[in-house]
């Protein structure tokens, strides 16, 4: 459904139990839960239930009429928005408009009479494309992979050479409170990890990756060095579940080039990797000064790249001046903010900047929200977790060589300081 002019862009009626009219119920029951403030992601109107979510301008919407599995109607819906992506570049109502023909091509292979089916859009590719004189051709010719056990990757892909590159991805997420004297504390904190893979590898070969797991150490009775404990963990559907389930070996046949192999959590509690300290000084509502102290809490032979520090200021703020110890601070004025930049921020190093601003002698009526001073940053090499790739284990039946690649990279997800100044 399209947001601009509320109506049905595209459907796909798979088992024919719900009446195609039900639809015309959803947005002024969106609208009407919206206005009450009750708005929540599954809706009802009569036996029929509505579970959507919103991109961009449109709104993908699964109804049913039984007590379907609701992880599963979202995970096929967030899959949609994936495909349409890779297909169309950009998905919004334009997209969808233009490509009609293709988006019901691709709902007819995605699902089937509502089960999802092939959602892996490398292979959706093969034999749906955006050019209309081949689909016909494409057709005549299914791949394997859709009748294959091996649905996420084709058979005979050939490489000159074979490699690997695996990417650890951390993102640190930290809420660290502050108090008038300028002591923070840290009120929340968690890691989300990811491990990625571009894999350019020959035929179908199996890989096997070991991690510094704590429970697999904990059952081969190998409980020395660092280890980590990961939860909430998913894989790509071409891991062997029932392998890792049994003794922790993360064993798959991989899709061809870039794909997400598993994510994890880490409830734990993180030093801040940037500790913030923040003075504000409001002075009889002619000024505003505002003192930001950065400090790298990481090591030293660590450096944070592109690092952004983005700081709120009052709405009616004017005529900024900024002095800065390093990099360069620049004021947002549609998003009410100051974002100082450091390009390069080595590990124990500290930093200052200061920013004036005046502000209009008529007071504000109505006191503003503190919204958070927030930080972005990516520091290469480095996992905050201590998460290792102990081996990758390649085999192939023709037996090449192939050459893994690791990478670790921690970045910062929702990342910010909280004051009551």
């Amino acid at each position: 459904m399209s947001e601009s002019c509320l109506n049905v862009l595209i459907c796909r009626n798979y088992k024919g139990d719900v009446d195609m009219s039900e639809i015309d119920h959803f947005m002024p029951l969106l609208m009407q839960h919206e206005e009450e403030g009750l708005l929540c992601p599954v809706m009802s109107h009569g036996n029929v239930h509505f579970m959507w979510i919103k991109h961009s301008n449109l709104y993908l919407v699964a109804t049913t009429n039984k007590n379907s599995n609701a992880s599963l109607v979202y995970a096929f819906l967030y899959k949609l928005v994936e495909v349409f992506t890779e297909y169309f570049k950009e998905l919004e109502e334009e997209s969808i408009q233009d490509n009609f023909v293709v988006v019901y091509e691709l709902l007819d292979e995605l699902m089937d009479f509502g089960f999802p089916q092939t959602t892996d859009s490398k292979i959706l590719q093969e034999y749906i494309t955006q050019e209309g004189a081949k689909l016909e051709v494409a057709k005549s010719k299914v791949p394997t992979t859709v009748t294959n056990a091996v649905s996420w990757r084709s058979e005979g892909i050939k490489y000159k050479k074979n490699e690997v590159f695996i990417d650890v991805i951390e993102s640190i997420n930290l809420v660290l409170g502050l108090t008038v004297n300028a002591n923070g504390s840290v009120m929340s904190s968690d890691i989300v990890g990811s491990i990625k893979l571009k894999t350019m590898l020959s035929g179908m070969p199996e890989l096997r990756l070991g991690l510094n797991d704590r429970v697999l150490f904990g059952l081969t009775g190998r409980d020395k060095g660092k280890t980590v404990m990961m939860e909430d963990v998913k894989f790509h559907q071409c891991v062997r579940l029932s392998r890792f389930e049994s003794d922790r070996t993360i064993s798959f046949i991989p899709p061809d080039g870039e794909s997400e192999l598993m994510s994890y959590r880490i409830n734990t509690h993180v030093k801040p990797l940037i500790w913030i300290e923040s003075v504000i000084e409001k002075f009889s509502h002619s000024r505003v000064e505002i003192m930001v102290k950065a400090k790298g809490q990481f090591k030293k032979q660590s450096v944070a790249n592109n690092v952004e520090v983005r700081v709120p200021v009052p709405s009616d703020a004017d005529s900024p001046k900024f002095k800065t110890s390093t990099g360069n601070a620049k004021y947002v004025p549609e998003k009410n903010l100051v974002v100082w930049t450091i390009k390069s921020f080595p590990g124990g190093k500290e930093f200052l900047m200061r920013a004036h601003f005046g502000l209009p002698s008529v007071e504000n009526e109505e006191a503003e929200s503190k919204p958070p001073i927030t930080v972005k940053f990516e520091i290469p090499y480095f996992t905050v977790s201590g998460i290792q790739v102990r081996y990758m284990k390649i085999i192939e039946k023709s037996g090449y060589q192939a050459l893994p690649w690791v990478r670790y990279i921690t970045q910062s997800g929702d990342y910010q300081l909280r004051t009551n100044v």
